[in-house]
């Protein structure tokens, strides 16, 4: 798969996330597309799509929790309308 369709298939993995859980996706596309082409990179990578804009420690059972979407992204857009890397908004 190349670098294009796998950056497709995740954005399209994003859209349907957030359909399903009344969320928006980012409306600016240039950083909507930067969330998604590191999402790819860390998928191509480590075999994860480890969210972009958190470190990983490197151990997998801690780095988890950094899955996208990580395990804070609820609580963050519930406080601040959207998650750490704003890939996913609160819909208004």
């Amino acid at each position: 798969m190349s670098e294009d369709e796998k950056e497709i298939e995740i954005l399209e993995w994003a859209r349907n996330y957030a359909e399903k859980h009344h969320l928006a996706l980012n409306p600016d596309q240039k950083r909507l597309n930067i969330v998604v082409k590191g999402l790819a990179r860390n998928e191509a990578k480590f075999g994860e799509r480890y969210c972009p804009c958190r470190l990983r420690s490197g151990d997998k059972e801690k780095d988890k929790a950094i899955v996208c979407p990580c395990v804070f992204h609820e609580e963050e857009i519930e406080q601040e309308g959207s998650c750490h890397c704003n890939l996913y908004y609160r819909k208004e």
